[in-house]
């Protein structure tokens, strides 16, 4: 299976014909606590995981070569990348599986990028689960999980796309039935450097947190929003200060008198808000988007 140098940037609305489609929908941290930090200089995370409504869209034409192309509103930031999450995903796989047919993808960029909900994430996952259906894989070969998690740590949680209790550094995903909220993601438009919140964070190699009781289910909406205001984002406070901006965003939506919980997701710098329905959410979003043109701002549903 050769390997393209690089990306390229189709002009809409080329697409693959008549191939393999899935959903990447957008992954949101509604916890997110640093329990510790490896030796090996990963941290170890205990993260509340849900799945929005919106997210990418990956296009696969099953074939002998490996290729990537991209399109949508966010294709133009990826252009030129060799080192794609979908195309790494990709390369993982192929490693584990001999033999395994890869193909051309098309990508459908509509998440803003370096946005902490999960983006190239979803991706790599949603080519996971393309590849797998061209090559009759069953959901649960351990193939894709191994090739997941050598993708990058996001990765697992997104491979199935449903709530979960994600731990470690992203090995361990537990499902975890969330109920449905309406849901508004905003994005001021700045991406936010993983590696520097973690840096801002100053955990110390070999440090330990306790890491928080999760329930196995939640019996409705009130208790799951009891719970999630206990259990903050640790990265929220090191990315405000790198990223002064949030503050702003966090104020817009908390303007809404409707918003049950307002937060950021991963490391920044899209916050989200949770309402009781869609319609909800809508109204939110159509006074931030009225207010802050320049932001991507997305109502949505979560669960």
């Amino acid at each position: 299976m050769s390997e393209p140098a690089q990306s390229r940037l189709l002009t809409p609305p080329a697409a693959a014909a008549g191939g393999l489609r899935e959903r990447a929908p957008a992954k949101v941290n509604l916890t997110l606590r640093v329990v510790g930090r490896r030796a090996d200089g990963y941290h170890e995370l205990a993260s509340v995981v849900g799945f929005a409504g919106t997210g990418d869209r990956l296009e696969l034409e099953p074939g002998p070569e490996l290729a990537l192309a991209l399109r949508g509103p966010g294709g133009a930031a990826l252009a030129g990348e060799g080192d794609n999450l979908v195309l790494r995903a990709a390369r993982e796989l192929a490693a584990r599986v001999p033999g395994l047919t890869a193909g051309r993808f098309v990508l459908d960029k509509r998440l803003p990028v370096a946005a902490g909900i999960g983006g190239g994430s979803a991706d790599a996952a949603a080519a996971l689960r393309l590849l797998a259906r061209a090559n009759a894989l069953a959901p649960d070969d351990p193939c894709l999980a191994a090739a997941a998690l050598a993708t990058g740590s996001d990765v697992p949680v997104c491979l199935a796309s449903v709530g979960a209790l994600m731990a470690g550094r992203g090995e361990r995903v537990t499902p975890l039935a969330l109920p449905r909220f309406g849901m508004v993601l905003v994005n001021p438009r700045v991406p936010a450097a993983t590696g520097a919140v973690f840096a801002a964070l100053g955990l110390a190699p070999g440090a330990h947190r306790p890491a928080p009781a999760v329930p196995a289910a939640f019996a409705g909406r009130e208790e799951a929003l009891a719970f999630l205001r206990g259990e903050p984002n640790d990265l929220e406070e090191p990315a405000r200060r790198l990223a002064p901006v949030l503050a702003e965003v966090e104020a817009a939506l908390q303007a809404s008198e409707e918003a049950r919980l307002v937060r950021m997701s991963g490391s920044g710098a899209t916050m989200f808000a949770l309402y009781d329905d869609c319609r909800a959410a809508a109204r939110a979003a159509r006074r931030v988007a009225a207010g802050r043109p320049g932001w991507w701002v997305k109502s949505t549903v979560l669960g």
